[in-house]
């Protein structure tokens, strides 16, 4: 997903459940507005949102947050190139998620196979 040699320059990210917008822009080195701005064009980024609509993000967003903005800064893709190369991404996982269900769940047929040959 996110390979270290991209966020060099960037501050570890502490072991919280939760960050604010304030701490996140910090931890990416982004303005706020510009995380706002994401939010919007990135739908699997999606922080929670709490009284008054305070965002509280997850490791995994700040996680998604730096990978975006390696996509945008370092590699120099468009808004749009980005949020498909994420997309793709995301397929590319399920498909390997997919894959491995269905061997184990073969395994577990085959084995239920046997039994029943008993």
């Amino acid at each position: 997903m996110l390979e270290a040699g991209n966020n060099d320059e960037l501050p570890p990210i502490p072991g919280k459940r939760y960050f604010t917008i304030g701490e996140v822009s910090e931890l990416c080195g982004v303005k706020p507005h510009v995380l706002r701005y994401w939010e919007q064009e990135f739908p699997q980024l999606k922080p929670v949102k709490r009284r008054g609509n305070r965002r509280y993000y997850q490791r995994r967003d700040v996680l998604l947050i730096r990978q975006i903005r390696s996509l945008l800064y370092d590699e120099g893709f468009t808004i749009t190139g980005a949020r498909q190369r994420l997309t793709g991404e995301e397929a590319r996982e399920d498909i390997t998620q997919s894959q491995q269900i269905i061997k184990q769940l073969r395994g577990e047929l085959e084995e239920v196979l046997k039994i029943l040959r008993r």
